[in-house]
């Protein structure tokens, strides 16, 4: 898929996530409703263009990394080979193997790595892992991936309230008739259909960043080794609850959070065998 057909194919994503929560606000509250929905995307966007990295580490309890540590040493090496401003370099102390980048803009951008991500991977492999997350930071994933989770997460809420009001009896459209079965419908696949928007739209993005960093590394081998031990370390040790949000996985290299079937089913990341073979078969 080239680079031209996956930034459409990110484009048209959002904007159908968009028109579903303009489309669910519509429906709730007529002109109003719409106005009101359409304020919320603004106002969201507006706040994660300028806070999102600052909101995510917070989250997170990331702190700097200092400049003679062997991962900060690592992403300045990376963002130089990749043409990027250097980035800020973070911890987590955490356990599970992961990391992630966010950030509005490569001027703007930032790079952790979680304290069990350092004992497990080799020199290699972290570097992989690090260019992957500097590939995120070049297309500007990490912003559209941000936005995409604040509109998704507000379409789920509008979907509970549509749930809460077919209970009480639904509500009635301009003409007075009964919403009931329209209700019943956006709580139920409105929130179903943003998941899967948001899963296809992240999907994209891995694949285009696992490509970045085996360009950067000169071979697909480090990423893909990296990426088995880490799927197995997640499996092992994913995050708690306490420890983060799930509407933040997309951020992270491997979904770091675990779950039922449907979960699974659902998640935003494409499977890490395909992720692999992908890398193996020199498809970048």
């Amino acid at each position: 898929m080239s680079q031209f057909s996956n930034y459409l194919k990110t484009t048209i994503l959002l904007a159908l996530l968009t028109g579903l929560l303009l489309w669910a606000g519509n429906f709730l509250g007529g002109t109003s409703g719409f106005v009101i929905a359409l304020a919320i995307v603004l106002i969201m966007n507006f706040a994660m263009y300028w806070w999102s990295d600052k909101i995510v580490l917070m989250m997170y309890r990331a702190k700097e990394l200092p400049k003679d540590h062997f991962a900060y040493k690592m992403v300045k090496e990376l963002s130089h080979k990749a043409g990027l401003p250097m980035p800020k370099a973070y911890i987590v102390e955490s356990p599970t193997p992961n990391a992630f980048a966010t950030g509005r803009s490569p001027k703007h951008s930032a790079v952790a790595v979680t304290s069990g991500i350092l004992g497990l991977l080799d020199e290699s492999e972290l570097k992989a892992v690090i260019a992957h997350e500097l590939s995120h930071v070049k297309n500007r994933d990490t912003l559209i991936q941000t936005i995409a989770a604040v509109i998704a997460g507000v379409i789920a809420f509008i979907a509970s309230m549509a749930r809460w009001a077919a209970i009480f009896g639904g509500g009635r459209d301009d003409e007075g008739t009964s919403n009931l079965v329209g209700l019943l419908v956006l709580g139920i696949l409105a929130p179903l259909i943003a998941v899967i928007l948001q899963m296809a739209l992240s999907r994209t993005r891995e694949y285009m960043a696992d490509a970045g960093s085996a360009k950067v590394m000169h071979n697909g081998k480090p990423l893909s080794n990296a990426l088995r031990k880490l799927e197995k370390g997640n499996s092992i040790r994913p995050f708690r609850k306490s420890e983060g949000n799930p509407t933040t996985a997309p951020l992270f290299i491997i979904n770091p959070f675990r779950g039922s079937f449907i979960f699974e089913m659902f998640s935003t990341h494409p499977p890490v065998e395909k992720r692999i073979a992908r890398l193996e078969q020199g498809r970048f």
